[in-house]
């Protein structure tokens, strides 16, 4: 017989979590992607009690809104919202080697174009992606 549940939704600890993630830049495998450490939300905003209730765990604090906010509240991850983050966020799925070869790919940042990419060997790979490399003469397709 076919499971005929509706699938389930996020409860209210995940989306805590996501919002935690989403203001400390982590994907939701709690990898940093961009360094931050805020998040933006108004009375009635659909976040702001997940937000409210992150802030009486101790795992945010808020600073009342202003004008470079818009009027909205300023949460901030506090360092028990970011062990927190760390411990349940989830372990990202096994890739297959040509999946990491793309991730090494994207990761890299080079300009060259994947096939570009691939028939590079080994060693200019590397130093593509090493942004220290960016100021070496011929690098002019680094950012």
């Amino acid at each position: 017989m076919a499971d005929t549940a509706a699938p389930a939704t996020p409860g209210p600890d995940a989306r805590k979590l996501e919002i935690l993630q989403h203001t400390l830049g982590l994907d939701e495998y709690g990898r940093r992607r961009i360094d931050r450490n805020h998040f933006v939300t108004g009375p009635g905003g659909i976040d702001h009690p997940h937000c409210m209730a992150l802030v009486r765990a101790g795992l945010m604090t808020r600073a009342p809104g202003n004008p470079l906010t818009g009027g909205s509240d300023l949460f901030q991850a506090t360092k028990d919202g970011r062990a927190y983050a760390a411990e349940h966020s989830p372990s990202p799925p096994r890739l297959t080697r040509s999946q990491r070869r793309y991730q090494e790919f994207l990761d890299a940042d080079s300009g060259l174009s994947f096939r570009e990419w691939l028939q590079a060997d080994a060693s200019t790979r590397r130093s593509l992606a090493d942004p220290s490399t960016c100021e070496q003469p011929g690098r002019e397709r680094c950012r």
